[in-house]
């Protein structure tokens, strides 16, 4: 589909706690899967009740594998920072924004449904961590954790990967910087503490909307907006730096709320914050029109006109300097909101530095990086998204 491209007429594919309804086509894939629209699918096919009432989705499956590398490296000018970890791929919080989406293509699977119903858990993200950092080329930087996926998506209250990488960044005194929008990440307190008092830490909450039937379409299976400001309150009480992630920003439906965002984070302790507008890359382009069509039809299309107001006539702009912020009138007057409303609330006013100078290789890496039941049991972990999206 084209940027110019009609856009489509509503589906009628709502799935009870899914952002999105199909799965569209893989971009390296020649199948395509049809939505079953006839009243008597079963239940979990797609289709919808006589009454408009949404069938309960798929169930989430998660596939615990071992990775053969765990830290991500990006040359991007528009984030600052090289290295990440993303514990998980796919995430079950189902954003139907989310610029990752594309990245399960690597996989053969769909942008769409497939990505938040399938995840894939790297176990051995600690093992592999430690082997990094103790090579002896290593060159210790910041470590952007969640920098595509969320961290503390609901198979880390089991599996409790992203904890066990923590541990290590704590024991080697190696700086983090954690995007969420899960209070989840409050659990680790105890670990996140002890870091923050040594300006190892900070961690940023994402909160879009205060509005949570807004929140229930956006991102289904996120916890409520005014848990995640619970969670900021936590943090703060805690003594870690925390700072809100008022993003996206989606023009005509939620951008109007960012200075309210702003000002709740701030009572609830945030002392720093950053904004993304929308962004639209590959098949993520076609899941957002699908799902304006379903939930906001008659707004629809001026939304995607204000979008393309503010990326240079298409639908997504991938051009670094640009990309994060967008360009023209409608976009000046989003930073210029942001600047005027950060500077009333004293937001960005100190930011302390995430000094890596202390940093201590592990004291050993015995633990294998790979662990083998099987001559086939390796799962090899495919490229992901590029790191974009977190500002620390």
């Amino acid at each position: 589909m084209s940027d110019h491209d009609p856009l489509p007429q509503p589906i009628h594919l709502a799935l009870k706690g899914r952002g999105v309804g199909t799965n569209e086509r893989p971009r390296f894939e020649h199948w395509q899967r049809e939505p079953v629209l006839d009243d008597a699918a079963p239940a979990g096919s797609g289709a919808q009740c006589e009454d408009d009432t949404p069938r309960p989705g798929p169930a989430t499956s998660v596939t615990v594998q071992d990775a053969r590398s765990i830290i991500s490296r990006n040359t991007s000018p528009d984030i600052p920072f090289d290295q990440s970890i993303n514990p998980y791929q796919g995430c079950e919080h189902g954003c139907v924004y989310c610029y990752a989406r594309p990245s399960h293509a690597y996989l053969g699977l769909s942008a769409g449904l497939d990505f938040e119903t399938r995840i894939f858990a790297k176990a051995n993200a600690a093992q592999l961590l430690r082997r990094e950092l103790a090579r002896p080329g290593y060159r210790p930087a910041m470590i952007a954790l969640g920098a595509n996926t969320d961290p503390y998506q609901p198979a880390e209250r089991r599996l409790r990967i992203t904890r066990s990488v923590l541990e290590v960044l704590a024991q080697c005194r190696l700086p983090v910087g954690i995007t969420t929008k899960s209070a989840g990440v409050t659990r680790d307190i105890d670990l996140l503490a002890p870091m923050a008092a040594q300006g190892l830490l900070r961690v940023y909450m994402s909160v879009g909307t205060l509005d949570p039937e807004l929140a229930r379409i956006l991102e289904p299976r996120a916890n409520s907006p005014a848990r995640r400001l619970q969670a900021v309150a936590e943090l703060a009480a805690a003594g870690i730096p925390v700072g809100v992630f008022t993003s996206p920003l989606i023009p005509a439906i939620n951008d109007h709320e960012m200075e309210r965002v702003l000002e709740a984070a701030s009572a609830a302790g945030a002392s720093h914050a950053s904004y993304v507008m929308l962004r639209l890359p590959l098949e993520v382009r076609e899941l957002f029109v699908q799902w304006l069509a379903q939930h906001f039809p008659l707004r629809a299309r001026h939304v995607m006109s204000l979008v393309q107001s503010i990326r240079q006539g298409r639908d997504n702009d991938p051009a670094f300097g640009t990309r994060m912020r967008g360009t023209g009138v409608y976009a000046d007057l989003i930073a210029q909101r942001f600047r005027l409303a950060t500077q009333r609330l004293g937001l960005n006013t100190q930011r302390m530095p995430m000094d890596a100078s202390g940093f201590r290789p592990p004291d050993s890496c015995d633990t294998p990086a790979t662990q083998l039941t099987g001559a086939n049991d390796r799962v090899r972990t495919p490229p992901e998204a590029p790191a974009q999206g977190s500002l620390f």
